[in-house]
Formats: C-alpha cells, structure tokens, sequence
C-alpha cells in the first residue's frame, strides 16, 4: 500500500524521531529547565497496545533510549483507541484528560504514531504540551500533506509498495497464471485495495487477476483453500470482515494462510509466523534502534529534519520449505527468518567445547535433579500441612460460630413459617386477597434465598480440599463475605461492625477461602478482645486500600490492645493469651498470606485497641486509576 496509517497492528508503524527543542524565543530557559531535570518523551499510540508493530519497534527504541542515557529519560505512552472509539465526544474528552494529567509533567517531546495520532496532537498540541516539539511517524509523505501536517512537525516517513512484495511472489513463482489480491471491509481494507489496484495495474495484466473482497472470514478461508496451485495470493489486510467482526489482522491472515492452496504473500514483518511466505517491509526492531539514535543526536542537541524509513525483503525459511520454493529465487539481500542450520554448522565450537563438560556435568545434573525432587516433595508435603490445618481451622470457626449462626438460619426460617401459615389463613377466606398472598409468597422466596446464602457460606467456610485453588477474586468482596458470616456472632456479643472499602475491585490472586479464613481469624480474635470493653464501645472495624502497590486489609478492635512485648510473640505458633485458645489461629493466619506472597502485622491503636494489617500482592491494576 502506498503510506501505512499505523491503524492495524500488522502495519509497520515507524517509531519516532525525537527531537528535544522548543521555540527561539523560550529557548534560553527552556533549555535551562531541561538541564535541570531528565527529558520527558511523550509517545502517542492511536489505537490499543495489541498492533504488534509497535511492540517491537517501541520496545527497541525504549532499549536504546534507555542504554544510551543510563536510563535517565522519563518516556510515557498513551493509547489513544480511536479505532473503537473514533467519535468527536472522545477525541475532545481525551485531550482534556491528557491536558490535565502532564500538566504538572510537561512533556518536552510528542511523539504521534500514525496519521491519526498525529492529526490528534497536533490540533491539541496547546492543551496538551505547550511549547513541545512534535514528532509524527509511521506514515508516507502524501498523507502528510493530506492531512496537512505543520511545517514545524518532524516526520519520520514510510512509504510500503505493494508492487515489491508482488514481484518478489513472481520471483519465487515464475509459473504462477493467477493472482489474487485480499482485503477487508474496513475503511482502511477498502483504502489498500485501492492503493493495489492502482500499483498492480501493469503487474496484473500477466495474470488471471480476482480480488477477494468484502467477503466473510470463512468465505475468505473457503475461497483460498480453492485457488489453483498455479496462484500468487497477495493478502494486505483484514481488519473487518463483511458481517462487521474485527479482527487484528495478521491473525485473520494467518487462518487464511492455513489452509490456502497456494504461497501467501503480505508487505508487513508481522504476517511472518502466521502462514505467509513473505514480502517487502519494514523491520521494526532495526528501525526501532535506528530511530533510537536519531532520538539520542536530538537530545544531545544535533540538527534532525525528515527522513523516509528504509525497507528490505524478509522471507519465512518454514514457508518456502512447505512450497517448495527456492532460497536461490529470493530478491538479494533478502532476510531469512527461522532458517535452520545443522548443530554443527552454527555451534560447532560450543560442540566441541561442550563435549568436554558434559561427562562432568552430567554428575552434577543428577545430584542437582535429585535434590529438586526432594524440595519439590517437601513443599508438596508443607502445602498438604497447611491445607491440613487450615480446614481444621475453618471447623473450629464454623463451631464457634455455630449458635449465631444458627440463630440467623432460625430467623428466615421462622418468617417463612410465619408467612406460610398467614397465606394458609387467607387462602381458606371466601374471598382471597390474592395481592397480598404474592406479597407473602414474594417474602417467602427473599427469606427463602437468606437462608440459602447463610448455608452456601458455611460450606464453602467448611470444604475441604487438597489442592490450593488458585483464582483471582476482589478483595473487597471476600471481607464482605466475611463481615456476614461474623455478624450475627458480633450482634450476640453487642460488638458494632464497621467497613470502609476503596471503591472499585481489589483484585488478589490466592484461594478465596483461605483468604476469607485469615479475616474470619483476626475478627473472631478482634472480639475476644473486647470481652472486658464496655458495651457501648466495642467496635469492629474494617477497612480495604492500597498501599504500595498491594492490596491492604486492616481489622481494627477498640480492646485492651496487645502489650508491646508480645508483638514479636503473637504470630508464634501455639502463643495464646486465651485460657481456652490453641495458639494456631494467627500462625495459620500469616502461614495463609506469607504463601501467596503477602505480609501480616500487628500493632496498637493510638485511641486504644489494636489494629492487623493483611497486604496482598496487586493481581492487576485496579480499573478505577486508569
């Protein structure tokens, strides 16, 4: 195709050219500010972190930024997403975001990949980086001037001939009599079967020419598994097909490639591992450190102006082996992926160097094997243990619990016999009050589904299992889940339940249930604390958060607290202040967080009483701070 949009993640997006200067007239104490600090890089993706272009190309051009400055370089990113979300009401509301969140970090350089991103900053380059330099890449001269990009922007261009990749397909195939040419539906599909049409016009004109077009992905699959064996099939893209599904293009050309009857051939490096021979392209991971190193002239101070991307032909060595065609037919300077070489072609000194070792080491893997599966049985064992005495623990929870639990089962159950014998009563008047029987049976069915909740819980507080169930759940809802179970317990006792959680989901990846125990654990230990309380001030507080990229629970109890000499003590198996206690209920409890990854301590409250944090790992960001 003539220019690459950066609008799919086949297309070789082109990583910028940054450029570190601003304007004459700030120029002074611009460069002062800059001195001062390390140079920030803005990079503007304009869809989502999938399109694999930009993965290598920006992955080595932040490896290369990174080595050559020793990491002192502050480098952002931004998805725009204005593939799924192209509509006006977003672009605006994104440059109000960006504009406020730099605004205490200015960025010094805005790099915008594809056309899009580039039109984006450059009509909101004063909301969002007064004064920054522009970079625009991964797109061809003419769409500059399309979109009429500023004079002061710097590009860095690429133009993708589609005529390349076909005469390189005419190389390797000089017998082939028919030429197909597929595309999607999309917008940008439909813009590249026209860039095709008019390239290959001369081109096509020596071949039995289709284009496969606007047609499903399973017609696409049906019709390249029909095509001649004579065939040369150009596959450009297929962002969407014609019943609208979306698709990230190299993998829709990969189920096309599969069970085509002829060599598939595509410009992008990504098409590569996904069934295509070949074609004319852009590799990202060079271009990616070459850019690096126009970025590093640029921050030094040297001059950068405009510069038009090199291209070279790369070609999948498993492919040309499945077709049968040959190496010697290639354009020069072609670059073989996955090619193999014999062991002693390519390693023969480490052969014969190793050869000597391996006697030696042989020994010594034995030994080391051997001990694995030692530690391997050993830990086995300790999970066993743990499992062991965790379901013990949940049995002397559930016990202790038991008569307020049975207390709360009592009372759905009792309002449901209530209510049944009331609907009895009015079912035998003459004139039933049919209105107020499905009020009663509506209430049936709540109590009813009370009921049911408290018995789901106490199963699941009591299952014994002898694997870690490993899940990843919200933090938030498990102490929810336990401040239920306790509750009842806590009303006996007059004890006042509290809760503060972070708002949004706090997800944690352990075994619910082991987690769920560790709260149960510290609340039933909160309120034998508070036994010698006065009534009115028994408090049982929860609270969820984030603290250092993990997952924070905090029981608090307005006791007696825990004296200073003991809190080394506390966590000690079989320590008990209790007359009646086991001393295994807090040793379980930070067995339990220690195996996945977490901490446990304890401390007393200025006000009185003592406080337990519980930190977990952060299974993923949380979605509210995005």
């Amino acid at each position: 195709m003539g220019e690459w949009s950066g609008r799919f993640c086949c297309t070789a997006f082109l990583l910028a050219v940054v450029a570190i200067s601003l304007s004459s007239r700030h120029a002074s104490a611009s460069d002062t500010s800059i001195a001062n600090r390390v140079p920030r890089v803005l990079v503007l993706y304009p869809y989502d972190e999938r399109i694999a272009a930009t993965t290598a190309a920006g992955e080595a051009l932040r490896s290369r930024l990174l080595e050559a400055t020793n990491g002192k370089i502050d480098l952002f990113s931004e998805f725009l997403d204005l593939s799924r979300f192209p509509e006006g009401d977003h672009v605006a509301r994104m440059a109000r975001y960006l504009g406020e969140k730099y605004a205490p970090r200015r960025p010094d350089v805005v790099v915008a990949l594809g056309k899009e991103s580039a039109s984006f900053v450059t009509a909101n380059r004063g909301t969002i980086a007064p004064g920054a330099k522009i970079v625009a890449a991964g797109f061809g001269t003419a769409t500059a001037e399309k979109i009429s990009l500023p004079d002061d922007v710097i590009g860095a261009f690429t133009t993708f001939d589609i005529l390349k990749t076909a005469e390189m397909a005419r190389s390797l195939q000089p017998d082939a009599r028919h030429l197909y040419i597929v595309g999607g539906s999309s917008d940008f599909d439909r813009g590249w079967l026209t860039t095709a049409r008019a390239a290959l016009e001369q081109f096509s004109k020596s071949y039995e020419t289709t284009y496969l077009e606007d047609l499903t992905i399973d017609e696409f699959v049906e019709r390249a598994s029909r095509v001649p064996p004579d065939s040369i099939i150009l596959a450009l893209t297929v962002f969407k097909d014609r019943e609208g599904r979306n698709f990230i293009p190299r993998d829709a050309i990969g189920q096309i490639a599969a069970t085509a009857s002829a060599p598939v051939y595509g410009p992008y490096e990504t098409y590569i591992d996904h069934g295509v021979v070949g074609g004319n392209t852009v590799t990202f991971e060079a271009l990616g450190r070459t850019v690096g190193d126009l970025v590093i002239d640029a921050i030094a101070g040297k001059p950068v102006s405009d510069l038009e991307a090199p291209q070279t032909y790369v070609a999948d060595a498993r492919q040309l082996q499945r077709w049968g065609l040959a190496e010697k037919d290639l354009p020069p300077g072609t670059i073989q992926m996955h090619k193999e070489r014999s062991l002693w072609e390519e390693h023969w000194v480490v052969v014969v160097a190793g050869g000597g070792l391996v006697l030696a080491q042989a020994s010594i893997i034995s030994v080391l094997l051997l001990e694995r599966r030692r530690r391997r049985r050993a830990e086995r064992n300790s999970r066993l243990h743990l499992l062991e005495a965790v379901h013990l623990n949940q049995s002397a929870t559930a016990g202790a619990l038991s008569s307020s639990i049975a207390h709360e089962l009592n009372q759905p159950l009792s309002a449901i016999r209530n209510n049944a014998e009331a609907a009895s009563v009015l079912l035998r008047s003459e004139k039933p009050d049919h209105e107020l029987i499905q009020q009663i049976l509506l209430d049936i069915q709540e109590d009813d589904q009370r009921a049911g909740d408290i018995i789901s819980r106490m199963r699941g507080l009591l299952k014994k299992r002898n694997e870690i169930d490993w899940q990843e759940f919200d933090l938030n809802d498990v102490t929810s889940s336990a401040i239920h179970i306790i509750h009842g317990e806590a009303e006996r006792r007059g004890i006042k339940l509290t809760s503060t959680q972070l708002p949004g989901k706090l997800p944690v990846r352990a075994d619910k249930v082991h987690v769920q125990q560790v709260i149960l654990n510290l609340a039933t230990n909160a309120m034998d604390s508070m036994l010698d309380a006065l009534p009115a001030g028994r408090t049982l507080t929860f609270a969820t958060g984030l603290a250092n990229e993990k997952v924070e629970l905090r029981v608090s109890d307005t006791g007696d607290g825990i004296p200073k000499e003991r809190l080394n003590s506390i966590f000690e198996p079989f320590y008990t202040t209790k007359q009646a206690g086991t001393g295994l209920g807090l040793s379980i409890a930070r067995a339990i967080v220690e195996t996945y990854g977490g901490t446990i301590c304890a401390d007393n409250r200025p006000e009185g009483g003592a406080v337990f944090r519980v930190a977990l790992p952060l299974a993923r960001r949380p979605e509210r701070s995005r």
